[in-house]
């Protein structure tokens, strides 16, 4: 049984799966720019009504806070990437790369310095490694 993506209860989860990572602690330490907004676009087939976002506030090497908001909220973070659910889910089961696909414009980065976080690769990746840490369920999947 995992937690649904996107919820509460996975944000807490990935919270905690981070800041209980030696990998993520060591290579997002440099990390100092503020937090992320990852935006799911709504998707009502799979019970998403309208935008959804996970605010990560990260500060060297720990994640202060992981937490469902609205669109308007997220778009107030330094940093705000916008992608389709299925995307995501790419991204979550490490079938896609966050930072190439920003490059390729799979995943879109509305608000930021895209050369600042192409310079956190290593952190990037771990944020990434670390989701397979938590029990995660799909819409749309039994």
């Amino acid at each position: 049984m995992g937690f649904d993506f996107p919820s509460p209860e996975w944000a807490t989860a990935y919270k905690q799966a981070l800041n209980t990572s030696a990998a993520y602690k060591l290579a997002g330490k440099d990390w100092t720019h503020g937090a992320v907004a990852m935006i799911v676009k709504a998707e009502p087939s799979l019970g998403i009504a309208e935008d959804t976002a996970m605010w990560l506030d990260v500060n060297g090497g720990e994640c202060r806070d992981c937490r469902l908001v609205s669109r308007a909220e997220a778009e107030k973070a330094p940093f705000v990437i916008v992608a389709d659910y299925a995307r995501w889910k790419q991204v979550i089961t490490r079938e896609l790369d966050p930072i190439k696909a920003m490059m390729q414009g799979k995943l879109k980065l509305t608000k930021g310095h895209l050369p600042t976080i192409v310079k956190y690769v290593n952190s990037s990746r771990e944020l990434v490694e670390t989701t397979s840490k938590v029990p995660t369920k799909f819409r749309g999947e039994n």
